[in-house]
This record gives C-alpha cells, structure tokens and sequence, in this order.
C-alpha cells in the first residue's frame, strides 16, 4: 500500500481487520466461525455488567448475528476448551495457543512486578498463605472465593478477604485459572488439570513472546499509532517500543501516514483495503473497535464515554451504549437493557451523530435490534419513550 493513506481508508483497514468486511454466517454459528473472529481480534474483554448482556458475548453478535451464547461458554469452560481466561486487554477470554504469549507476564507478576499494588504485596510477603490456597484447591478441586472459610472478611481494599487476594495473586502468576463461572464468579482449579495440552507448548523467550503480541495487535488493528498497538494487549511502553521496531525491520508492520492525523502510523503486512464497509452492527462499549477512545475519535470522529459510573442525572447518552456501526461510521448510540422479567429488550435511547437523517439510520438498526431481541430471548423490542 502506499505510505500516505486518507481516513476513510484507515477506517476501512481498521474495519475490516476486525472482521466487518466478512459475511456473516447463513446458517448455523459453530466452533469454525467462533475461531475465525477470534483469529481476527484475538480476544473477547470480560466485563460484569449484565444489564443487556455481558460484554464478551457481544463481539460474536455483532461480527456474527445471533448465535448460539453456549458456544461460548462451551470454548471457554468445557473439557475441551479452546480459550481460557487471563489479563490480555484487562480481563480477557484468549485462545489458549496464547498461553505461551502470556507466560512472561506470569513470570513478572511471580516477582510482583506489572500487576497492582495489593497483588505484589500479597506475592512478595504472604507466599505462605499463597502456597496454602493453591494446595487446598489441589486437594479438594475447584473451588471459587467463597468456598473458603472466612472468604468474605473485610478490608480496605474492595472489601477482598485474604483469600480473595491470594487467589487473584495466584490468577495473575497462572498458578491457578478459571475452570468455570458460578454466576459471575469464578471457581478456580489447577492448570495442569484444565489444560495440560496448552502448558505443554514451548515457552518463547519474553522478546519473542512481546513481539508475536504485538504483531498480533497489529493485525487485529488493521492500522494503529504505536500507543494502540501497545494497549491491545497493555505491553509497557519501553517493551513495546523495542518490538515494534523490530516489526517494521522484519517487514511485518509497515510506517505510513494518514492525512489529517498527526504521527505515524503502522500498518500491519496483511491488511486489508476493501473498497467499501457495508456493516450493520451494534458494538459493545468494549468492543476492540472503540475500546481505545483517542483511536475511535481519530478514525470515526466519535467521542466515546462509558457513563456507567456517572451519576443519573449527569448522563448524556445513557448507562449502557452500544455504538451503531452502519457501513464504515459510527452513526448512533444506542442505551440499551434487557428486561428479563418482561421478556422486552428496552432501547431507553437512540442518540444519532451530527448529520446523520433517522431515515438512513432507523431501518437497519431495527432490524439490529429485532436480531439481538430474538437472540437474547426477548419477545420484543420496545422503542424510546
């Protein structure tokens, strides 16, 4: 590709090396498509917010349509798992061929560096109850926070119990991993127990390991600035900026510009440049495509803000908006919930960009939310006030 591209091309690039250039399934979703997305975007962000559904669920719909949420949680918590869970971009769900990739990071927080404060307090000073956590789960299976006596006792921190730190500890060092959810909350086991196939793959050295990550980040980014490929799977600064110059010398990232974007750009070698983004697809607000916010108001002119934490009355968009994607723009925003109890998927709000008519919007998005209704088990959507 040329070293000067405009915007509406990097918005092509970055769209469709997350997969909406792709057709969706006609038939049924199966295991082969859940690998081919996340071949694309290499991770699903986990988040506990439930008020529409959670967050890692979401990318599958919206690359997808519906499909069948066991086939998730299937890949993730069954014998035969192909993803496991572990920091990638915050807490994440990752194919277990990464596991390897990650394991430097294991090994830092093992000594407690690159992790929180509590968490290398906890590894630097308590070992002892570290060592007495992971040998009660050896002994006894999995077992979640509150299986263990006295799990819920207080303390400044969260109110976390010693327990509940040591086994975030023992999580972050991956002495242990989540063998399943009980709810939202996870029951933790042995890896050798889970997935001995994946600990059995050579370990890369932490440069290698650093630079398959962020080869990876850059084709799943399509085009990034170095800060949006370090952030995909939050390598440091100084790690990240030695790998990628090793990228661009190997050939697999490419130094371009893009007009009325200020810094250099990296393109990864096997993006892609459709001719057009004929996408219709609600986003999670977690969705690698706006995750990153200075890159969403980069490429789509869309200034993007969780407001979940901010109190009621000084929302602009609502408590849970999902950006609608409509060919190659973020068109809309749309504050969704799923009323469980009505069986009514309840748009409290639909937020249209500077420019855009309701009659472009409207019909497609419509029919967006008619699928993600019909896939959530709701009978109907109820529209805006």
């Amino acid at each position: 590709m040329r070293a000067q591209l405009s915007l509406a091309e990097a918005r092509r690039i970055a769209l469709a090396a997350q997969g909406f250039a792709d057709p969706r399934p006609r038939g049924r979703v199966d295991r082969r498509h859940l690998r081919r997305v996340l071949d694309r975007i290499a991770l699903l962000q986990i988040d506990s917010v439930n008020v529409l559904v959670r967050s890692q669920y979401l990318p599958l719909f919206s690359r997808l349509g519906p499909y069948p949420r066991d086939l998730l949680a299937d890949a993730a918590y069954r014998r035969d798992r192909t993803l496991y869970e572990y920091w990638g971009h915050e807490a994440s769900l990752l194919p277990l061929t990464l596991h390897p990739l990650l394991r430097w990071r294991m090994e830092r927080a093992r000594h407690g560096l690159g992790t929180w404060r509590r968490i290398a307090e906890a590894v630097r000073e308590h070992g002892d109850v570290l060592a007495r956590v992971r040998a009660e789960i050896a002994e006894r299976g999995p077992l979640a926070a509150s299986d263990f006596e006295g799990a819920r006792g207080a303390g400044s921190w969260w109110g976390w119990s010693e327990v509940k730190t040591a086994l975030e500890a023992l999580f972050w060092c991956g002495d242990i991993a989540t063998a399943y959810r009980r709810g939202f909350e996870r029951v933790y086991d042995l890896p050798e127990r889970l997935f001995p196939a994946a600990l059995a793959a050579p370990t890369p050295s932490e440069a290698d390991a650093q630079r398959e990550l962020l080869r990876l980040a850059a084709r799943a980014h399509g085009i990034g600035s170095e800060r949006d490929l370090r952030d995909y799977f939050r390598l440091d600064v100084a790690d990240a900026r030695a790998r990628l110059a090793e990228l661009v010398e190997g050939g697999d990232v490419a130094r371009v510009n893009v007009e009325g974007l200020r810094g250099e750009r990296y393109l990864a070698r096997d993006a892609r440049l459709p001719r057009r983004i004929d996408a219709a697809a609600l986003l999670s607000p977690f969705d690698p495509v706006v995750w990153e916010r200075a890159r969403t108001r980069e490429l789509f002119d869309f200034d993007f803000r969780l407001e979940i934490y901010t109190p009621s009355h000084k929302r602009v968009h609502g408590y849970y908006v999902l950006p609608f994607l409509l060919g190659e723009r973020l068109v809309a925003r749309v504050d969704l919930k799923h009323d469980r109890a009505a069986h009514v998927l309840r748009a409290h709000a639909i937020h249209l960009e500077r420019g855009v008519r309701r009659a472009d919007v409207l019909p497609s998005l419509r029919q967006q939310l008619e699928a993600m209704a019909h896939w959530l088990g709701a009978e109907r959507v109820a529209p805006p006030d």
